[in-house]
């Protein structure tokens, strides 16, 4: 099954203010707007287009790439080509929790297993 790839990205027609809302909107709603943040690695270009874009872009991801999760009042359009720029990646792909592996690969430290009540009832 070939699924096409889509993003949902700002409008470059779209001003300044309109933009800031629907960017704090999607940062507040959950989208994953760490790599947008100063150290991040979509931080550059430091510009509201290129952040609104990301964040309007996780958001739609996080909502199974529903097509009234991309509109933003107008300030946003679904996009088939990638908008991913160097270090910056824009994943293709619905995902609940932005795209980060929450596998836990490390083995405990010791194979015995301690209870809280193993805890509190040790003695002094």
């Amino acid at each position: 099954m070939n699924v096409e790839a889509t993003w949902c990205v700002a409008r470059s027609s779209v001003g300044y203010a309109v933009l800031k809302a629907s960017l704090d909107f999607a940062c507040s709603h959950g989208a994953d707007c760490r790599p947008i943040q100063p150290s991040g690695s979509c931080f550059i270009p430091n510009s509201i287009q290129n952040h609104a874009s990301y964040a309007f872009d996780s958001y739609y991801q996080r909502h199974g790439k529903a097509p009234s999760s991309c509109y933003f009042g107008g300030a946003a359009t679904i996009a088939v080509t990638d908008p991913s720029y160097g270090g910056c990646v824009y994943p293709p792909y619905s995902s609940t929790d932005g795209g980060i592996d929450t596998t836990i690969t490390a083995l405990p430290m010791s194979s015995k297993r301690v209870t809280l009540q193993d805890q509190t009832n040790k003695e002094d």
